[in-house]
C-alpha cells in the first residue's frame, strides 16, 4: 500500500510538472512574427529535448547575443577601415553605442527569465529592436539614414528578427 501512495504521488508530481510548463507549438510562435520561415528555422534548429517557452526564450536569447556580438566585431572592423568618410565614421560609432547596449539588454534580459519577469523582459526584447532601427535609420525622426553598403544592415536585420522572436515567446509568458 505504501509502495501505491508512493507511485501516485510521483505521478501527480509529474503531471503537475507538465502542466506547470508552457508549450506551445512552434509553428503558434512563428505565425507571430514578420518572417515565420526564419523564426521556424531557428526555433527548430534548438536541439535537446526541452522545447518549453522559457528554455526556447533562453535559447533565442542566447542567439541573440551570439548574433549582437559578431555585429559587434563587424562594426569595430568597419570602424577600423581606413578612407571612410566622418559621416561612416558617425554613423558606425552610433552602432556601436547601440548594440553595445543591445548586448547589455540581452544580458538583462536572461536574468528577467530567470525570476519570471516576463512582462519586462518583453519591455527589453522590444527595446532591442528600437537599438537596430536607430543604428540602422539614425537616433532622429527627420534624420537621413546612412546609406551603408557594408553587411551592418544585414547583420542588424537579423538581430531585430530574433528580438522579436524573443518578444513573442516571452509575451505567451506573460500572465493574462
Amino acid at each position: 500500500m505504501a509502495r501505491l501512495s508512493f507511485i501516485i504521488v510521483v505521478f501527480l508530481l509529474c503531471v503537475s510538472f507538465i502542466y506547470a510548463t508552457k508549450i506551445v507549438d512552434v509553428n503558434t510562435i512563428c505565425k507571430n512574427t514578420i518572417n515565420p520561415s526564419f523564426c521556424s528555422t531557428l526555433l527548430n534548429s534548438k536541439s535537446g529535448a526541452s522545447r518549453d517557452l522559457v528554455s526556447l526564450a533562453q535559447y533565442t536569447i542566447d542567439v541573440a547575443h551570439t548574433n549582437a556580438t559578431n555585429t559587434i566585431n563587424l562594426i569595430e572592423k568597419l570602424i577600423a577601415q581606413k578612407g571612410s568618410s566622418e559621416e561612416a565614421q558617425m554613423h558606425y560609432h552610433s552602432c556601436l553605442s547601440h548594440f553595445n547596449e543591445i548586448v547589455d539588454i540581452l544580458v538583462d534580459s536572461k536574468v528577467l527569465l530567470k525570476r519570471k519577469i516576463y512582462d519586462s523582459a518583453v519591455q527589453e526584447a522590444n527595446s532591442i529592436r528600437i537599438h537596430v532601427d536607430n543604428c540602422i535609420s539614425g537616433d532622429s525622426p527627420g534624420e537621413s539614414p546612412y546609406h551603408d553598403t557594408s553587411l551592418l544592415p544585414k547583420y542588424a536585420a537579423i538581430v531585430d528578427q530574433v528580438a522579436q522572436i524573443i518578444s513573442t515567446i516571452e509575451n505567451y509568458l506573460v500572465p493574462a
